[in-house]
């Protein structure tokens, strides 16, 4: 689950900035308190849940991993879009290709491709 202090806004990150599809919204008056998503082709979901009142939004010491496989292109797509990446697409020592960027909230997402390394061992 993602805390937001705006569950509306996360959607347009996550929805409509990364593709992720809504599959459960759920509204209190008149905005969105909680809604759960899903990558495409797959099935993993996560979950935004709007921040209760008075309580501290915590963003350090998680960050979010979605594998994309053509992750050049999808950044550039990103970018087209308003995208800021603290990190564009890169090798990392690892092996694997990640960029990075934070949601609305500041919570980091992790953009990557492993390829092959994906289950090898370094």
């Amino acid at each position: 689950m993602i805390y937001s202090r705006d569950v509306s806004r996360a959607l347009g990150f996550y929805r409509d900035l990364l593709g992720l599809a809504v599959i459960e919204e759920v509204r209190g008056g008149d905005r969105v308190v909680y809604a759960r998503l899903k990558m495409s082709g797959g099935a993993s979901t996560i979950a935004l849940h709007l921040l209760p009142p008075g309580e501290p939004l915590h963003t350090g010491g998680v960050r979010l991993y979605f594998e994309v496989q053509e992750l050049d292109a999808f950044c550039k797509k990103l970018e087209t879009r308003g995208a800021r990446f603290s990190k564009p697409p890169a090798v990392m020592p690892w092996g694997w290709k990640h960029a990075y960027l934070d949601d609305p909230d500041g919570h980091e997402i992790s953009l990557y491709w492993a390829g092959d390394k994906r289950f090898k061992k370094s």
